[in-house]
């Protein structure tokens, strides 16, 4: 979208410094992701964003906001008392210029990238969608989100992470979702939390904010999971149910050596198969979900199957590689939460292998639920037949360098007969130890940028 300064100010309450026929086109608070012609808004956050605004300017961004007084740069400005305030304020306005086109909120305790980037792929096979990049899905993405939509975008889908009660709300009074997805419920973020019952009505205020039936409101929920399937109660909001027992199902579900899977979808509307192109079976109840959003909008089962098929996936996902030596690698180490650590583990067990190792780091945030749920995974592990090294043991705490080399030398050499899980939750970086393992530059420079976090 392109605004003025004057449009900018007008939004924030802000006042113009420089030269007002400047405008902008995009904005981002990343000092690294500057385009041409962006607006750089710095954030106060691990560090001061305002420290930033001179390599924004280099980078070329035409102007920037500012709570700290002009920066002595040759670019415009516009002086507001906050700049995440004015953040989200702009993006308030963002969404209002849209007007009808209808916005999809996905939310859950797993699943939620991964659906937005399967339903992304099945809607713009016949219209101009907009999607959060990576997982942009707090205080500081959505808005980036809205703001960096173009104008004529025929729908968005935007994520949305809750880390408290409120969030997913305030996500909501922004972005202003017509359609909301829930992919499932787990212990996540329960340091905050405190418990499932909490997770739970977190994750429902996407539900309860959307509009009502007649005002075209829709809730799409995972009737599989007991407790997304009750959001139900109480929405004004039309509910389309995917999942097992759902409107939309899969049937005849068959999962490759190589994590594919394929089945048949099953619809009100008739069936179609489908080869999916995300790993895992965890993965199908997200593009039924997916699915079960596009047939609203009047996608045909055809183009359905088709988007499903050959989705841009976000990186340190359920990737399957091969390791020097040409061991299996199941690089999962984006996040990881009970859900999530349980369904990687029965992927790793369903790989062809000789031996299968899980390289797991910790499951981060589940407060009182921290000890007991860590166990039940290497309970788990051991069920499967699975041998665990833990980099969160004693030795594996003194540095990057030192995890790496204790990590492989636990593992000893590995050959093509093993088959290899990196998971933990980001806090982890075990990222770094799949770089070792199978060396990608791409994978290295999409690691450290995949949270819209640092100025």
């Amino acid at each position: 979208m392109r605004w003025s300064l004057d449009e900018i100010a007008a939004a924030t309450g802000g006042q113009v410094r420089g030269d007002r026929a400047t405008t902008v086109d995009g904005v981002t608070q990343d000092s690294r992701d500057v385009q041409p012609g962006m607006l750089f808004v710095p954030l106060v956050a691990e560090r001061d964003g305002h420290d930033f605004i001179a390599d924004a300017v280099a980078a070329g961004a035409s102007a920037y906001l500012t709570a700290r007084g002009v920066a002595g740069v040759d670019a415009a400005a516009v002086e507001v008392d906050d700049t995440m305030a004015a953040l989200t304020a702009l993006a308030r306005e963002a969404r209002a210029r849209l007007g009808a086109v209808p916005v999809v909120g996905i939310t859950g305790s797993v699943g939620k990238t991964t659906t937005k980037d399967l339903l992304a792929a099945v809607l713009g096979r016949g219209r101009r969608v907009w999607a959060s990049t990576r997982s942009f899905n707090n205080e500081i993405g959505v808005p980036i989100t809205l703001l960096t939509a173009p104008a004529d975008a025929e729908a968005l889908v935007v994520e949305m992470g809750s880390r408290g009660a409120g969030h997913i709300a305030e996500l909501c009074r922004t972005a202003r979702p017509t359609m909301g997805v829930v992919t499932t419920v787990g212990l996540s973020h329960t340091s905050e939390l405190g418990s499932l019952a909490a997770v739970v009505s977190a994750k429902r205020e996407l539900v309860e904010a959307l509009p009502a039936a007649a005002d075209g409101g829709v809730a799409f929920l995972n009737a599989g999971v007991p407790e997304v399937l009750s959001m139900a109660e109480g929405s004004g909001a039309r509910v389309v149910t995917f999942g097992e027992g759902g409107e939309v199902q899969a049937r005849d579900l068959i999962v490759d050596d190589d994590l594919v899977p394929r089945f048949v979808l099953r619809s009100p509307g008739g069936e179609a198969p489908v080869r999916l192109g995300a790993r895992g079976a965890q993965s199908v109840d997200n593009a039924l979900a997916a699915a079960a959003v596009a047939i609203e909008f009047g996608v045909s089962l055809e183009d359905v199957a088709a988007g499903l098929a050959e989705p841009t996936l976000s990186p340190l996902r359920m990737e399957v590689l091969r390791a020097t030596g040409g061991a299996r690698l199941l690089n999962d180490t984006y996040n990881a939460n009970p859900l999530s650590m349980r369904a990687a583990l029965h992927s790793l067990a369903a790989l062809p292998a000789q031996r299968r190792i899980a390289v797991l780091g910790t499951m981060a945030e589940l407060g009182d639920f921290e000890a007991a749920e860590h166990a039940a995974i290497g309970s788990l592990a051991a069920r499967l037949g699975v041998q665990i090294v833990s980099v969160d043991a004693p030795g594996y705490s003194s540095g990057e360098s030192t995890v790496i080399e204790a990590a492989l030398s636990d593992l000893g050499g590995l050959d093509a007969d093993d088959a290899v899980l990196v998971k933990g939750s980001r806090v982890a970086g075990l990222e770094r130890l799949v770089q070792h393992l199978a060396p990608s530059p791409e994978r290295s420079r999409v690691a450290a940028r995949d949270h819209p976090q640092r100025p």
